[in-house]
């Protein structure tokens, strides 16, 4: 019974499920017919959602646009701090008003930056919200960087120019001056300012200047310098005004060039004041010939020029003429506002390019006949050289 029923009973294994029971046999076909392969799982609703689609879309952009602006950056901040095209140095000129995109243009068209817009990006960038590019002219070096460019026109030191208006000229005489400068822009003022109120100096400014902006610098300059002598004056001095202060220190400015007798000329001017007696100045004969346009070089002083009624003749005034007749310096000032204490009357050229003074006119007319032998000598040396035959 026993072997009867081993024989019998079915092998035991895995079956096709897998599972442990009793082993099946297969036919042949069925043995060479594929197995089913089981279904993927399924997917989610969540993952299927056209939200999410979205967002992974989304991140792919950002991920691509702060790569790409992390590239432009870095190329905007390398080309920016690199070294220009510029192979010489150029002289480059903003005007008055221009913006920071105006400029990046004109530097670009100049071949003076690589790119305009990364000029202009970047110097935004580095610009605080009080920081500008100043007007001017400058002087660019070659091969400067962008940013070295705008460090420069951030601070403002462009090419000065200047006009020299020296001390004794009239105001026409400046006004023409300023009026031949070729950097200088714009007109003059209409109305000219009175004489002896504006300073002579040299002046600098920057291309694009304009000529009122010189005239109003030099009226404010005069107008300080004067009240600042002015309230250091000697308290005795017989001069009632600001404006008779600065006249007489136009006749002593238009009397002599030379600094130390500047004092000396002024004690003469003053002691004459206080006696009651002409000053006899020949400068203020002149100017009242011929005004702020100023005596013609070759033209001598006549004798009947001393005779002319004119309000500026002080052979024939006493006092002070009614304006100045030019426009004094520092030196000249000074002196008036504390001069020389001396006797001295009179004052004549000495030959030499200076004065000689005296106290008397006795004196003084010794020194006039002195001074005329020294004319006399120097005419008929020029005479003899120019009657002498040229040597071979």
């Amino acid at each position: 019974m026993n072997d009867a029923n081993e024989n019998n009973a079915a092998p035991f294994g895995r079956n096709e499920a897998g599972n442990n029971g009793p082993i099946i046999p297969k036919s042949a076909s069925e043995a060479l017919r594929p197995e089913k392969v089981p279904l993927p799982p399924r997917r989610s609703r969540k993952a299927k959602s056209q939200v999410v689609i979205f967002l992974n879309f989304l991140m792919t952009v950002i991920v691509c646009l702060t790569i790409a602006a992390a590239g432009t950056v870095y190329y905007a901040m390398s080309a920016y701090e690199d070294n220009g095209p510029l192979t010489a140095n150029t002289n480059f000129i903003v005007r008055s008003g221009a913006g920071i995109q105006e400029i990046a243009s004109n530097l670009e068209r100049n071949n003076i930056v690589s790119d305009g817009r990364v000029f202009r990006f970047m110097s935004e960038a580095y610009l605080d919200k009080n920081d500008t590019l100043k007007a001017g002219e400058y002087e660019i070096k070659a091969g400067s960087s962008m940013q070295e460019i705008m460090q420069l026109l951030k601070s403002g030191k462009s090419i000065l120019y200047s006009v020299s208006l020296p001390e004794g000229l009239t105001v026409k005489q400046m006004f023409a001056r300023l009026s031949s400068d070729p950097v200088l822009e714009g007109d003059l003022p209409a109305q000219i300012p009175a004489e002896g109120t504006l300073r002579p100096d040299t002046y600098k400014f920057s291309r694009g200047t304009k000529r009122a902006e010189i005239v109003a610098q030099m009226a404010a300059a005069q107008k300080q310098l004067v009240d600042q002598i002015w309230e250091k004056r000697d308290p005795d001095l017989p001069i009632a005004s600001r404006d008779e202060f600065v006249t007489l220190a136009s006749i002593v400015e238009k009397e002599t060039g030379i600094a130390d007798e500047r004092s000396r000329v002024a004690s003469v001017f003053i002691n004459r004041l206080e006696k009651g007696m002409r000053l006899q100045s020949d400068p203020t004969i002149i100017y009242g010939i011929f005004g702020g346009d100023g005596k013609p070089a070759d033209r001598p002083i006549l004798k009947s020029d001393l005779e002319k009624d004119t309000p500026y003749n002080t052979y024939l005034i006493k006092g002070l003429p009614p304006t100045p007749i030019a426009n004094p310096g520092r030196a000249a000032l000074e002196a008036v506002s504390n001069p020389s204490r001396t006797s001295d009357l009179y004052f004549v050229a000495d030959g030499t390019g200076g004065h000689v003074f005296a106290a008397t006119l006795d004196e003084h007319n010794n020194n006039v006949r002195r001074w005329r032998k020294i004319e006399a000598e120097k005419a008929a040396a020029a005479k003899a050289a120019e009657t002498a035959p040229a040597q071979e």
